[in-house]
């Protein structure tokens, strides 16, 4: 549920309330019963901490698991794929 602020024209109080978005912006100071009007809030910023947010945080154990072997396959297929320049140069011998 979103916290809305508030401020009231009468008295200057400022407070918070949660709301459900659908619901009406309120119009009563809690304090004085003054006319309140709601703020603008200001962005909040969003932080994403670790090594991956979609990849790592929402994938199943399974998917994990082929990944990795995928992963161990294409690294011992590119070791076997690369070419000594020993071998090279010794067949042009």
């Amino acid at each position: 549920m979103p916290t809305y602020e508030y401020e009231c024209n009468n008295c200057g109080y400022k407070f918070e309330a949660f709301q459900s978005i659908k619901a009406d912006p309120l119009t009563e100071c809690p304090k004085c019963g003054g006319e309140v009007v709601r703020l603008i809030s200001k962005n909040v910023g969003l932080i994403f901490k670790g090594s991956g947010f979609y990849i790592t945080d929402y994938r199943s154990e399974d998917y994990k698991r082929k990944a990795k072997e995928e992963q161990g396959k294409s690294a011992i297929s590119s070791d076997t794929s690369k070419s000594n320049p020993k071998d090279l140069d010794s067949s042009s011998d």
